[in-house]
């Protein structure tokens, strides 16, 4: 358990819990170093296929920045270069990430969020980014972000204004993937992962950069002249082998990740 947060290992699932109730899980410099070291951990380690991000306690997944520690004086070290929460510009990862939403999902917070590839949210989970309430801007990968997720006046409609959005509002915007009962956030999540976890974690990965990697070449025939590293690395895996093999045989596939 680290000062700000602490990991699970289940399998090849991975669970980073951000540990600062007492602030409603809001993330100052130390904390985000210390989560990026978690994920830096998750990305190299072969054994480990999908993350899950959550808060710790009931009430909050993160409040986002801690202004409350920078206006007392607190260190105004820099941020990983992976960024806020060491997710916020993180865009080698191809490995998937699911936020569980406990709860608040504030600036930095949603910000995380949206840097993970799912959102499971409880019912009591709220969103914004409200950065232009106190004279900034949801910078932290937020305004490139939700736009992208949702279209740029649905988007534009939250972060012109700062306001809160509900789990299902933001289940009907098209950010939040499912809204589970309050509480059940990190089992809604775990459910996903199982999901993830019984298809081949190579295919998965290729999956994700193809979609991230393509989405930034303006258009279908751009993205499919590019060439994409994990789809490479699928192609000349076992576990290309094993899934036919698998289904020739009529069993479940034995996938090895590499």
């Amino acid at each position: 358990m680290g000062d700000f947060s602490y990991t699970e290992r289940d399998g090849h699932l991975f669970i980073v819990t951000i540990n600062r109730p007492e602030v409603m899980n809001a993330l100052h410099p130390p904390a985000s170093a210390e989560l990026s070291a978690a994920f830096d951990e998750f990305a190299a380690d072969p054994d480990l296929w999908v993350a899950i991000v959550t808060g710790a306690g009931p009430r909050a997944f993160s409040a986002g920045n801690d202004l409350k520690y920078t206006a007392s004086g607190g260190s105004r070290a820099e941020y990983p270069a992976t960024g806020f929460g060491g997710l916020s510009t993180r865009f080698d990862l191809n490995k998937p990430l699911i936020a569980a939403v406990n709860g608040v999902a504030m600036g930095g917070g949603f910000e995380i969020a949206l840097a993970c590839d799912l959102i499971i949210a409880a019912e009591n989970a709220r969103f914004a980014l409200p950065e232009v309430r106190v004279g900034l801007a949801a910078l932290g990968g937020g305004v490139h972000r939700l736009p992208r997720t949702i279209g740029p006046k649905r988007a534009l409609g939250m972060i012109l204004t700062g306001r809160h959005v509900s789990a299902q509002e933001g289940y009907e915007l098209g950010f939040v993937n499912e809204v589970v009962p309050e509480g059940e956030a990190l089992s809604g999540a775990r459910r996903w992962a199982d999901e993830i976890l019984a298809v081949s974690p190579m295919s998965v990965r290729a999956s994700k950069q193809a979609v991230y990697l393509g989405l930034e070449q303006g258009g279908v025939a751009g993205a499919e002249s590019i060439k994409y590293s994990a789809v490479a690395e699928m192609m000349a895996s076992e576990d290309l082998i094993e899934g036919p093999k698998a289904f020739a045989e009529k069993r479940p596939p034995q996938w090895k990740g590499r």
